[in-house]
């Protein structure tokens, strides 16, 4: 699969994946400040944002979307920066091709399995007729009644667009994640480490990396950090984007 992406910036090449509902240009305001240092690839991951959809989803398929890209842009060997459902990607992808990885960075999440835990998210989205609604404010009301927060609202509605005729669509391939949600989920493992730096990057307000994550982070990945990101949850790049750009120039040097 072609995956959707934004090229910008010189420089040694760096890759961010997004998380879960979300989609590249969710790191756009972190990309413009490390493009006068590095090449950045804002990416799509399938069934999300311009890439296309797939009935096949799975992390084996999102690592091998992103060798793809790799392979047709020429990239030999990149950092790679992935959040939440993104860093799974990314982790997999430097557990199975270690050469095509410089530097990691995981974004507020563990190899670990997670339960189930959106289906609430899910149950909002569906709820919202997309043929029949006439504005945004009609969606933003249905799911108001799901979710409380504006923001979280604000984020999901990003992945509601038009289409030719004027309406509004999914770019996410909601029929599909919901589905399969429970592969976002599925703990990464492998029966080697992937030696190279590593940074674990966790939001102090978030309980997605626990303490108890450290023995199969440290297993897979011997040779890295974690760190915690002060006030910020699990959209860490969104709530204190200044201490993560200062994070991953630090850890990239």
């Amino acid at each position: 699969m072609k995956l959707n992406f934004r090229k910008s910036g010189t420089g040694k090449p760096l890759i961010i994946l997004h998380g879960l509902f979300g989609s590249a240009d969710n790191w756009y305001s972190i990309a413009k400040e490390l493009e006068k240092d590095y090449t950045l690839y804002l990416v799509d991951q399938r069934n999300h944002g311009d890439s296309p959809h797939s009935a096949d989803w799975n992390y084996d398929l999102m690592a091998e979307d992103l060798l793809q890209l790799m392979n047709d842009e020429g990239i030999a060997q990149a950092h790679l920066m992935g959040h939440s459902m993104g860093g799974k990607t990314v982790m997999h992808f430097a557990l199975s091709h270690p050469e095509r990885v410089e530097k990691l960075i995981v974004a507020d999440i563990a190899p670990r399995y997670y339960p189930l835990h959106h289906q609430v998210i899910l149950e909002g989205l569906n709820a919202i007729p997309v043929n029949a609604i006439k504005s945004r404010k009609e969606a933003d009301d249905i799911l108001a009644q799901y979710i409380r927060s504006v923001g979280i609202r604000q984020f999901l509605l990003k992945s509601l667009g038009r289409n030719d005729a004027g309406g509004f669509e999914w770019k996410i391939n909601l029929d599909v994640i919901t589905e399969k949600i429970e592969i976002v989920g599925q703990e990464i493992d492998a029966g080697h480490a992937f030696p190279k730096p590593t940074l674990f990057m966790g939001g102090a307000n978030s309980d997605y990396i626990r303490p108890e994550d450290q023995e199969s982070i440290l297993r897979l990945f011997p040779n890295s950090q974690t760190i915690f990101i002060p006030n910020a949850g699990h959209w860490l790049h969104a709530e204190q984007p200044a201490a993560v750009i200062e994070a991953v120039r630090g850890f990239l040097g």
